[in-house]
C-alpha cells in the first residue's frame, strides 16, 4: 500500500500544474453582437485553435420555418448545414500567449472563407484580422462568458 501512494505522489509531480487556457480561448460575442463563438483547443489538433457558433440572437432563418442554414456558402452541398453549431474558426497556429496566426475565419453571412489571425488585447477582448488577397479587415469581439 505504502509503495502505491508513493507512486500516485511521484506520478502526480511529474504531471506537473495544469496549463492554463490562452486569453484567446473562452466564448466571444461577435461585432454586430448576433452571435456567440467558442474558441478552443481543436477537436483532433490540440495544439490548434478552432471555434464554432454556439449562439444566434436570431436562430431562425427569415424567410420562414426552421433554424438558419450556411444558404451562402459556395458549396450547394452544404448550404444546408445550420449556422448553430457551425464550425467558422479552424486551425490557427500559436504565435505567443493570446496571439493566433495562419487560420482561416468562414463568414456565413457571405459564404467567403478569409486568412486569419486572432489576438487577445490588454482589455479583455479578441481582435479578429481577416484578409482575402491583399485586403484586410479587423473586428474586436467581447467577452460574453
Amino acid at each position: 500500500m505504502r509503495h502505491l501512494t508513493l507512486a500516485a505522489v511521484l506520478l502526480s509531480l511529474a504531471a506537473g500544474p495544469a496549463l492554463a487556457a490562452d486569453p484567446a480561448e473562452g466564448l466571444w460575442l461577435v461585432k454586430k453582437k448576433d452571435a456567440k463563438v467558442r474558441v478552443a483547443p481543436c477537436r483532433d489538433h490540440a495544439d490548434l485553435l478552432c471555434g464554432e457558433v454556439v449562439w444566434l440572437k436570431d436562430p431562425q432563418d427569415p424567410d420562414g420555418g426552421g433554424p438558419k442554414h450556411d444558404r451562402h456558402n459556395p458549396d450547394p452541398a452544404l448550404r444546408q448545414r445550420p449556422i448553430l453549431g457551425l464550425a467558422i474558426v479552424r486551425d490557427f497556429h500559436a504565435a505567443g500567449p493570446g496571439r493566433w496566426e495562419g487560420g482561416k475565419i468562414y463568414d456565413p453571412h457571405t459564404g467567403k472563407t478569409y486568412d486569419s489571425k486572432l489576438q487577445a488585447a490588454p482589455d479583455g477582448t479578441l481582435t479578429v484580422d481577416g484578409c482575402v488577397m491583399m485586403f484586410c479587415q479587423s473586428q474586436t469581439w467581447t467577452p460574453a462568458g
